[in-house]
């Protein structure tokens, strides 16, 4: 237990994560100037959108649902990974769960396949949270890192699926 090294492993984590997120978060979000995370008005950039209304999709409840969904995970995905974070990370997890829920009610089994992913990979990265708080470590970071690239790779997906349908809510919600 040495307790300099660690410290390095850290920066390296972290930046691998970061590297990583931004990685994740380019596949599933387009920004241009920088992308405020606190912007919650992602359906009013749909001009766009090839769908015929896109407004009428995006005014829908599932399409309102996805878009809630989307701007907690961007929240989500924009934190960096750290021993002094994880409160923060399980908050915006929880509040990931309480959009990805509304999605499943409204959605009726639509997207099924993408939801289940996505709920999947939540849990996977709310119990890789646990292991870092508990036992706060290179390893455990790291694997909170994994685990946190896979709820970016299945929201990607969800994202993708659901863009047909909802148009503004798809992974280049400000293009």
């Amino acid at each position: 237990m040495s307790k300099g090294p660690p410290h390095l492993w850290r920066i390296v984590v972290i930046t691998v994560a970061a590297g990583l997120l931004s990685a994740a978060c380019g596949s599933s979000t387009t920004t241009s100037g920088g992308g405020a995370p606190a912007s919650p008005t992602h359906t009013s950039a749909a001009p766009t959108s090839p769908a015929a209304s896109p407004a009428a999709n995006s005014a829908s409840p599932v399409c309102q649902d996805l878009a809630a969904l989307h701007t907690s995970l961007n929240t989500l995905t924009h934190v960096k990974i750290g021993k002094g974070t994880v409160d923060e990370l399980k908050s915006d997890a929880a509040d990931v769960q309480a959009k990805l829920s509304a999605l499943v009610a409204t959605a009726k089994g639509e997207w099924q396949a993408q939801t289940s992913a996505l709920q999947s990979a939540l849990d996977k990265f709310k119990t890789a949270l646990s292991d870092l708080k508990a036992h706060p470590s290179t390893s455990t970071i790291s694997g909170a890192v994994t685990a946190l690239g896979g709820v970016s790779a299945a929201a990607g997906s969800l994202l993708t699926a659901a863009g047909p349908q909802c148009g503004s809510a798809s992974p280049s919600p400000s293009a």
